[in-house]
């Protein structure tokens, strides 16, 4: 899954107009009619495989079967954290949960838009993993990014990241544009050492694309329609990613960076106008439910947030990392991801994206 987000250039103007239209939207969508009977819980998520997912191991099984009637309002990142921006003025918002990644959790936190989450209220909470807890967030499934490529088109893989930088791959590289955020940030931990050194490794990226002429997607499945077609031969995607498309019969193996995988952990926050919070604390709760993430991770290849998850061996060896892998992690440093990301994505799409 990822962290969907829009291949749009989210220039002031953009950003402007997004919250605009949000704020438009209030009065007339999703937050005034669909809480007019009870039961009603609103979601806010990506679409696609990672929402199918959602619907099957979760809303369906878990959530609805309590009495619940979910009601999805699907859409890439930015938007849907403009559209919580702009509800902070009203009394009452539309959405109940919202699906994000780990750093726009942060952001949104810092907003003064997520609440603080009573974990009394979600007793599976108790399960979850202690280094991915927080007061504003419910963790669910987390991955790294790895180096994926076609095993049999390449017996060497490069050990590294940086050692992408190599002409051979010139043509073969495949990249998303909905990683734009993690491609930036590893060329900054190249060049500088660490994950707030991206300025210094823009430079890097313009060489990168010089040098190499990746080819770019706009998704998730594209990159891995590509892979699955020879169209490009590697690719620097999710662990999660690379499994699923392995399981779909893609000829690739997994390659763990020398510098450590860039860490990712996906999971939902419940807005502070939420027009239903007893609604929101079920659906939280459900989505950590121990069958529930153990049914899920074999069916995502995502690692669960809930260690208690029952998993065989042979699938947590798969999907999780090693000891000596999650030491290695490299995880963003949330205060500067928040202040930086919508300017990355402008430079992204200006210098990167055509």
């Amino acid at each position: 899954m990822n962290a969907f987000r829009s291949a749009e250039t989210f220039s002031p103007t953009r950003r402007q107009a997004l919250l605009g239209s949000a704020a438009a939207i209030l009065t007339a969508g999703v937050g005034g009619e669909a809480h007019a009977a009870a039961g009603t819980v609103v979601v806010s998520n990506w679409g696609g495989d990672w929402n199918q997912r959602t619907v099957r191991f979760v809303e369906t099984p878990l959530v609805e079967t309590q009495g619940l009637t979910v009601v999805r309002d699907l859409g890439m990142e930015p938007e849907r954290k403009a559209k919580l921006l702009a509800e902070r003025r009203l009394r009452r918002g539309s959405i109940d949960v919202i699906h994000l990644n780990d750093s726009d959790g942060f952001e949104m936190m810092k907003q003064d838009v997520l609440a603080d989450l009573d974990r009394a209220r979600i007793p599976n909470y108790g399960d979850v993993v202690p280094a991915l807890r927080k007061d504003y967030f419910v963790p669910w499934l987390y991955s790294g990014v790895v180096i994926i490529y076609n095993k049999d088109k390449i017996k060497d893989p490069p050990r590294s990241y940086e050692e992408l930088w190599d002409k051979k791959w010139a043509g073969r590289l495949g990249l998303t544009n909905q990683l734009y955020f993690n491609y930036m940030m590893m060329s900054g931990l190249i060049q500088g050492g660490n994950m707030t050194s991206v300025d210094s490794g823009r430079d890097r990226l313009v060489a990168l694309k010089e040098l190499v002429q990746p080819r770019l997607y706009a998704a998730h499945q594209q990159l891995g329609a590509a892979l699955a077609t020879g169209e490009v031969d590697i690719a620097l995607n999710y662990k999660a990613r690379g499994l699923q498309w392995i399981n779909e019969g893609s000829p690739l193996a997994i390659q763990y960076p020398k510098e450590g995988a860039i860490a990712i952990t996906f999971g939902a926050g419940m807005p502070r106008r939420a027009p239903n919070p007893e609604g929101a604390y079920v659906y939280l709760n459900a989505m950590l439910d121990r069958k529930a993430m153990a049914e899920l991770a074999a069916a995502s290849f995502y690692a669960p947030a809930n260690g208690s998850a029952e998993l065989s061996p042979d699938l947590r060896s798969r999907i999780d990392f090693s000891p000596e892998e999650r030491e290695h992690l490299n995880f963003p440093d949330y205060a500067y991801v928040s202040k930086n990301t919508a300017e990355w994505l402008e430079w992204w799409n200006k210098t990167m994206a055509r």
